[in-house]
């Protein structure tokens, strides 16, 4: 899991116009909070915070106002609904050593049984229980061979040492689903259209 530092400054003015100015100088408002202490307000290099975030599950390393170092996962990313720019994002508090309850995506690998079927990730992330310095960024799981009606479990799916789920092991995770029926030719379609207007 890589870790990202990144320099924070506190900030004091909060509101709709004080985070418009922040994001008018590329920077994004945010919210450090975890381990019973008061939330910290802060403000965050965009540029840096958007290559950071590309990483799931990112371990950040801030430096804040060049006197405190504190670990901190992302919790809550808040981004423009058609610009996609960073508006705002909460921060937890971690500690190393410490678990922390994430979730990582599922990736798949391997052909499906032939017959054109379907596989439906049910979860697209699996909630697991990592330390907080080695959260995995995913997990890859095989689904060669898998036929209509075959399922993968979440206690199906191999996690890295030190990981736990955060599910039900019996929780379906992937299904594969039969292919639909091909659906009649034109011609033909019309006509039974035809017949049920009669």
């Amino acid at each position: 899991m890589s870790e990202v530092k990144i320099s924070a400054v506190t900030r004091s003015e909060f509101g709709k116009g004080a985070a418009r100015r922040i994001r008018r100088d590329s920077k994004v408002p945010g919210v450090l909070y975890g381990h019973g202490s008061d939330p910290l307000h802060l403000t965050l290099p965009g540029h840096e915070l958007l290559l950071a975030l590309r990483t799931p599950n990112v371990l950040i390393a801030l430096d804040i106002d060049g006197k405190t170092n504190e670990l901190a996962i992302p919790k809550s990313v808040q981004r423009d609904p058609i610009k996609g720019f960073l508006e705002h994002v909460d921060l937890q508090l971690v500690k190393r050593g410490e678990k922390v309850n994430v979730e990582i995506y599922v990736h798949t690998e391997g052909e499906l049984a032939p017959g054109g079927n379907l596989l439906e990730h049910v979860l697209n992330a699996l909630p697991v229980e990592a330390e907080a310095t080695h959260i995995p960024e995913s997990v890859t799981v095989s689904v060669e061979g898998l036929a209509a009606g075959d399922s993968v479990l979440a206690k199906d799916i191999p996690l890295p040492k030190g990981t736990k789920l955060g599910v039900d092991g019996e929780t379906v995770v992937l299904q594969v689903l039969a292919a639909q029926a091909e659906e009649a030719p034109e011609g033909e379609a019309a006509e039974g259209e035809a017949a049920g207007e009669a």
